[in-house]
Formats: structure tokens, C-alpha cells, sequence
């Protein structure tokens, strides 16, 4: 992120996550029936199950809540058909969102998206112009502890297959392909070191970032960004901005 700390944006994005607490459980347990109907209930058996489990304890997700997805999954309680579907446009500055929707009525989940687009002077762009610009990889995101050194945590996880690591003030950042990203979640808790598990995922990454270090339009941006992310259908929000580490403390604050 061109020596912005990517730990700068998730303790902005953290505060409110914290108060949508309810939506980040509906969209793990979503999570959680798609990859229970692909791979299975045993977590031994099912790595993306076992991620996701992990992730809805590091939420603080009620057992129960987790152990309903899984029989909707299995077929045990009814489910409704999810469909998985992919918006792109731009915020302002030119930054490129991709949103990413796991919903089980496509026709009123499209006119709603494009309704919070055209909320804040923006249109759907058309499928790829926007996603192109990313590629799909894992990051895992452990942060800086007492004794923990930048040594010991590159020898663990490129010893585990990972294809490199970034270190800042706020912790390590590890970037994986999609196929190495359970494995190497594996292995460092075996060698006890603990991840973030709430912004540890495989998704989209930019390949190329949009530099944002002007308030009113980073502002701009995180309106929009947090309009998409209170609708229930939306799982993922990804950007290509490269936030400024002053501008994302001064988010923060507000």
C-alpha cells in the first residue's frame, strides 16, 4: 500500500463493524450454509467450513447461530436459495468497488444496490471493467505482539508455501494464492501465533491502488462503503484506494 498501513483501515472499519455486529453474524452464517452445501459439515473434512467457524468465534458468534447454518447446509432446517452475484462502479476519486452479494431474491437485491449507487452519483459499471483490476488472493493479517518479531513469523509463513509478507507499525500482512490460504492458517496456529481472524480472508486484491489523501472525497468514499455494507445482502466490499494513514485516523474519529 505504497507504506500505508493496511492496519490504519481495519482499526477504521472496526469501530463500526462493532455496530453492525448483527449483519457480520447473518453474512458468516450465509458463509457458512454455502460452503456446508459444497464441501460438507466435518470442519476436518471442509477447511473453508473451519475458517469460517473460526472467524465466527473471533466475532463473538452465539454456537447457535454457527450450528443453525451448518444444518441449513445439510439440508436439517430449511434454507433459502442463495445466488451469488458481483456489482462494480466508482466511488469518488476514480476508486473501483467491487461488491460482492449473497442473496436469495437477485431482482430486489439489484434494484437496491443500484438505488445506494445512485445515492451517492454513481452507476453500476459493466461486468469486469472494474473487477479487472484485482486479482483474487488470501491475506492473513496477524497483529504486532510483545516478542513477536519479523523473523519468526517470515520464517513460519513462507516455510507454510506463502508468497510473501508485509510488516508495519500495527503487524504483519501475509499474502497467500486462494489454494495455500487454509493451509498456512494452519500453520501458524500451530506454531501459536494468533491471526486476525475477522479480516483474515481470500478475496479481491488491487493490483493497482488509487492513491486517497483528500478528506472530502475519502469521505465520500467510506459513505458510499458503509451504505453497501449495512445492506443484508452484501457480503464484501472491495476497493482499490490507498488511504492515507492521516485521513484514516481522522475517519476514525468521526
Amino acid at each position: 500500500m505504497s507504506g500505508h498501513s493496511k492496519w490504519q483501515t481495519i482499526k477504521h472499519k472496526k469501530g463500526a463493524a462493532d455496530a453492525k455486529r448483527g449483519k457480520i453474524f447473518s453474512r458468516i452464517a450465509k458463509e457458512i450454509t454455502v460452503v456446508v452445501k459444497q464441501g460438507g459439515a466435518d470442519p476436518g473434512a471442509n477447511p473453508s467450513l473451519r475458517t469460517l467457524i473460526l472467524k465466527a468465534k473471533g466475532s463473538n458468534m452465539p454456537n447457535d447461530n454457527i450450528d443453525r447454518a451448518i444444518k441449513k447446509g445439510t439440508g436439517e432446517l430449511a434454507a433459502d436459495i442463495l445466488e451469488d452475484i458481483t456489482y462494480e462502479g466508482y466511488a469518488s476519486g476514480g476508486v473501483g468497488l467491487v461488491v460482492k452479494v449473497l442473496t436469495d431474491n437477485k431482482n430486489r437485491a439489484a434494484a437496491e444496490i443500484r438505488n445506494i449507487f445512485k445515492k451517492n452519483n454513481s452507476e453500476f459499471a459493466s461486468l469486469g471493467s472494474v473487477a479487472r483490476g484485482f486479482v483474487r488472493k488470501g491475506t492473513i493479517m496477524i497483529p504486532m505482539a510483545d516478542g513477536l518479531t519479523e523473523d519468526h513469523v517470515m520464517e513460519i509463513a513462507l516455510g507454510a508455501g506463502a508468497e510473501d509478507m508485509e510488516t508495519d507499525e500495527g503487524g504483519f500482512t501475509i499474502d497467500t494464492e486462494p489454494t495455500m490460504f487454509h493451509e498456512i492458517c494452519a500453520a501458524l496456529e500451530e506454531a501459536g501465533l494468533k491471526y486476525d481472524m475477522e479480516n483474515s480472508q481470500v478475496g479481491l486484491v488491487a493490483i493497482q491502488t488509487v492513491p486517497v489523501a483528500d478528506l472530502g472525497v475519502a469521505q465520500s468514499c467510506n459513505k458510499f462503503i458503509n451504505m453497501l455494507e449495512d445492506h443484508e445482502d452484501v457480503q464484501d466490499v472491495f476497493c482499490n484506494w490507498d488511504l492515507d494513514d492521516a485521513i484514516a485516523e481522522k475517519l476514525g474519529e468521526e
